[in-house]
């Protein structure tokens, strides 16, 4: 089991990061998010991805806003079958139901804060040859950024047609800098071992799930690793339940110079590509 560090423990910055650092991921209990404000949410988009009126908010191609069905969902690098899921992707500045878009632009605003903290952590108990890597502080690549990404997921039940390699979320490494998870209704996600091997992460209601992304990993040329998760099929009676999942993806602005390599603009134009390659092939 990982780990879980209170946010009001005086010494919780230094736990986090180091969990950060061994396993990839950090759990937060005690935080400032509300757990009431995660539950409403679950609620009402589990009542919207119900809904036919989800396909009047298909996503835009352009700025990536708006509602995926299953049929265009992503599947992770180097992989040709889809994930099993659905979702949303919601920014302040793009689609969303009218009814829906105050409670979400509240936990957005809420959850960024929370997260840019977090970074800033990172950024504090980052040995001085670390941090010497930077190209700029890191909580200073967040200032202004609109390129953060709140996702809410719908895993469906499963209907026993799936293509024998489907899984909901197969393995994969986030784009960004950090991802700030609360705890979905439903266990299912893993993270893997150094040696290979898949680890549970607690799912308990109320804990907050962070874990690095590739930016970060960049950025620090590998100090902070970013780590392969994946959301496995459930079993049993609960193949019969669906899953909601609430992931915040910090992405910095997009001027941003991560490494020699890349900004953060042509590191996310890259990563995207990759993953509209599926489409590509469908369409071929």
């Amino acid at each position: 089991m990982l780990d879980t560090v209170d946010y009001n423990d005086p010494e919780a910055p230094e736990k986090f990061v180091e969990s950060l650092r061994t396993t990839g991921f950090g759990v937060l209990c005690n935080h400032p998010i509300e757990q009431t404000s995660v539950d409403a949410i679950y609620r009402h988009w589990q009542a919207f991805f119900d809904s036919e009126s989800k396909a009047d908010y298909q996503f835009n191609p352009d700025r990536y806003d708006g509602f995926f069905p299953a049929q265009q969902a992503e599947a992770a690098k180097g992989r040709l079958v889809r994930d099993i899921k659905e979702y949303y992707h919601f920014y302040p500045w793009g689609q969303c139901p009218a009814e829906l878009k105050q409670e979400l632009d509240t936990y957005y605003q809420r959850t960024c804060g929370l997260a840019s903290e977090l970074l800033s952590w990172v950024e504090q108990h980052s040995p001085a040859e670390v941090k010497a890597l930077y190209r700029e502080p890191l909580s200073d690549m967040m200032a202004g950024s609109e390129q953060s990404l709140l996702r809410v997921l719908h895993y469906p039940p499963l209907q026993g047609d799936e293509l024998p390699d489907a899984i909901r979320a197969s393995a994969h490494e986030d784009i960004n800098l950090l991802t700030v998870l609360p705890a979905a209704n439903e266990p299912g996600l893993q993270v893997q071992r150094k040696d290979g091997s898949w680890l549970d992460v607690p799912c308990d209601f109320g804990n907050l799930i962070v874990n690095i992304g590739d930016m970060l990993q960049e950025v620090s040329q590998g100090y902070f690793p970013s780590t392969t998760h994946r959301v496995v099929n459930p079993e049993g009676s609960s193949q019969n339940r669906s899953r909601i999942s609430l992931p915040l993806f910090l992405h910095p602005r997009p001027e941003v110079v991560l490494s020699d390599r890349y900004t953060a603009g042509s590191y996310l134009s890259e990563r995207l590509a990759e993953l509209r390659q599926v489409e590509d092939t469908d369409k071929s």
